[in-house]
């Protein structure tokens, strides 16, 4: 798969490509990315990519033709199946399904918006869709390009290295992952639950699930409000009526 990112900082993206997961996947063929800055399309000896907002207000827009310039040099690369993502908080919010259907693109280019947004043609009619990270604003899209990046590469196949690494996150089902423990067993007189270190692993399972339940309660019940499995029903019905 493919990520081109259009960005006036490329020098952002420097360390996002250059550590972890993200670098391995790259190096071993899995993901191939790009930053493509506007400027080297603006047609303006001092490289202009905003202006002012007809109508007045406060703050610049970045212009549409740099941007529009900028991704259809990208999408010149050989890809039968493309999306292009605006980053901006009037988009639709980002979720663990999103990065799922983003991840069977073959190439996914990240317009990342700066200064008070962006020229609206873009949204109309360059771009597939908007995406927003959350209920918040930052100063660019780059933090939010990375995020959504980094969670459609999780989905690729061979990237996270476990066949199943990806669909034991939080979320990949829409419920919260359970609590996890390493050694030492004891620290502090706070133990490993005994069933993790029994070695039996229907129990294990069973416990897991329990456990991811009984969090995802606490925390964000409103992920349980959907058609649940039989075994999924069974345990929030238990655990609501202990209350």
């Amino acid at each position: 798969m493919r990520i081109d990112f259009i960005s006036l900082f490329p020098e952002f993206f420097d360390a996002f490509f250059s550590h972890s997961i993200i670098k391995r996947a790259i190096s071993s063929g899995l993901l191939d990315m790009a930053v493509t800055n506007p400027r080297n399309f603006s047609h303006n000896k001092h490289q202009q990519v905003d202006d002012t907002p007809y109508g007045g207000g406060t703050g610049m827009l970045m212009m549409a033709p740099p941007i529009f310039e900028a991704v259809e040099h990208v999408i010149t690369h050989k890809a039968t199946h493309r999306r292009i993502v605006f980053l901006g908080p009037a988009g639709e919010r980002f979720t663990q399904d999103k990065a799922k259907e983003l991840a069977t693109y073959d190439q996914l280019v990240l317009v990342c918006g700066h200064y008070e947004g962006i020229d609206y043609r873009v949204e109309e009619h360059l771009v597939d869709e908007t995406i927003s990270i959350g209920d918040f604003v930052v100063t660019g899209g780059e933090l939010p390009a990375m995020v959504v990046a980094d969670a459609v590469a999780r989905m690729i196949p061979g990237v996270l290295g476990a066949p199943t690494g990806s669909a034991e996150d939080s979320f990949y089902k829409p419920i919260l992952e359970c609590p996890q423990y390493t050694k030492p067993p004891e620290y502090r007189g706070w133990t490993v639950p005994d069933v993790l270190r029994s070695g039996h692993h229907a129990n294990i399972a069973t416990w897991r699930l329990e456990e991811a339940i009984k969090r995802t309660i606490q925390l964000r019940p409103d992920l349980l409000e959907r058609e649940l499995s039989n075994e999924e029903y069974k345990i929030v019905k238990r655990l609501r009526e202990k209350k």
